[in-house]
């Protein structure tokens, strides 16, 4: 059985003792490459038994660049996450970036996620926990694992109790981050589930020609420590071509590979389970 008590509206086995899967593409680039994501995604939850969460931003607001990537519009992409939410019966995640967009993103999906920069942003906290929808809250790369104690805080404050608490690494120098496995436990210890984000966590942010690097050669390796110190869940974007992906695919899992991923992880899992 999942930890916490993660009864997200919709979520399928949450009593096989697996982790989370929290796992899509980056950003909505259109509906097609969407449910062909999603398709896959939701074959390998029933196959592995693996309760999972769609992913995908409507919309990307923290670019680098003026003319990066951002988004098919707001309308259209929620459409279609609420579309896959419909046609797969499956719950859906996204971003929020400022407070209005808590209550428009709320009608669509089942999770709303504060990303890492803005995570102390006390306004949005607030906006998102009056939705009453679950708020996956990501660990920003300037903050220690104890510190997050403020932001679920925040949003118990304001009368939600449905937290999510994911880690995604600290910057370490300008231009690369480490994970520091420590902060799975510590952010347990608060009282929420905590998922480790496998793929963002592999970023090589700052780069001088605007755009994020990464290195997603070693996600197996984040992936089975992750699995291995007891975190609840894992985040990972995928998508069938990375070196065209319109946001991150540097950092992403092809999803040809996320099978052999998975085929691991939930093994290494079960071997956890029997020590626990």
């Amino acid at each position: 059985m999942l930890k916490h008590g993660i009864n997200i509206p919709g979520l399928k086995y949450r009593d096989t003792g697996n982790f989370l899967l929290i796992a899509g593409p980056c950003v909505v680039e259109s509906e097609d490459l969407v449910f062909k994501i999603a398709e896959h995604l939701v074959k390998l939850s029933g196959q592995f038994q693996l309760p999972l969460i769609f992913k995908a931003s409507y919309r990307k607001a923290n670019r680098s660049k003026v003319d990066s990537f951002t988004g098919i519009g707001d309308e259209k992409a929620l459409n279609i996450l609420s579309e896959v939410r419909r046609s797969f019966s499956i719950p859906v995640i996204t971003d929020i970036h400022n407070p209005p967009e808590a209550e428009i993103a709320a009608r669509f999906v089942d999770v709303l996620q504060i990303p890492a920069f803005l995570c102390r942003q006390t306004d949005l906290l607030t906006a998102a926990a009056k939705t009453g929808k679950w708020i996956n809250i990501k660990k920003g790369q300037f903050l220690s694992g104890s510190s997050m104690r403020f932001a679920v805080e925040k949003v118990r404050e304001s009368g939600n109790n449905n937290i999510l608490l994911t880690d995604r690494g600290n910057t370490f120098g300008y231009q690369d981050l480490v994970v520091d496995f420590r902060n799975i436990p510590v952010m347990q210890k608060i009282g929420v589930p905590v998922i480790m984000d496998i793929t963002h966590s592999l970023q090589q942010p700052n780069q001088e020609k605007g755009v994020s690097g990464g290195n997603p050669e070693m996600i197996e390796t984040i992936g089975k420590a992750a699995i291995s110190v007891g975190a609840d869940g894992i985040f990972i974007e995928t998508h069938p071509d990375p070196d065209s992906a319109k946001s991150d695919g540097a950092n992403m899992l092809h999803l040809s590979k996320l099978e052999r991923l998975l085929i691991m992880l939930t093994e290494l899992r079960k071997t956890i389970n029997t020590f626990n």
